[in-house]
């Protein structure tokens, strides 16, 4: 379920959002997303604002429209593995209980990432 709070644009939040949803498998291959106009309804935005968040996921290739098919999770687009995400959700849980933010938990990730090997 995708829901809009904080200040950021609500096509950023629908878009992380869904992207979120393919991750942790909540949202499948080839399943079908409700249409712009609806998703706009349910959430009080301009439709506008959420072919905004789809056309970016199409261009990333999460997701794929097609005439007369609708808007649909990219068979491309995979789940993270299931101990990743729970590892993700337990390190939410924890910046949440230490009162740190998504901003300053993302730094602290950034951080300590392992550098890529040079090749």
């Amino acid at each position: 379920m995708i829901t809009l709070a904080g200040s950021a644009p609500a096509a950023e939040q629908i878009r992380d959002q869904i992207r979120g949803l393919i991750a942790a498998g909540s949202l499948a291959a080839d399943e079908r997303l409700p249409s712009v106009r609806q998703l706009a309804k349910d959430l009080g935005v301009a439709p506008g604002t959420v072919a905004k968040a789809y056309k970016t996921l199409e261009s990333e290739h999460y997701l794929h429209t097609r005439t007369g098919g609708g808007t649909r999770v990219s068979a491309t687009a995979s789940a993270t593995p299931r101990t990743v995400v729970d590892a993700a959700r337990n390190l939410a849980d924890a910046s949440i209980r230490a009162q740190i933010d998504l901003e300053e938990a993302t730094r602290l990730f950034r951080a300590i990432w392992p550098p890529r090997p040079s090749g």
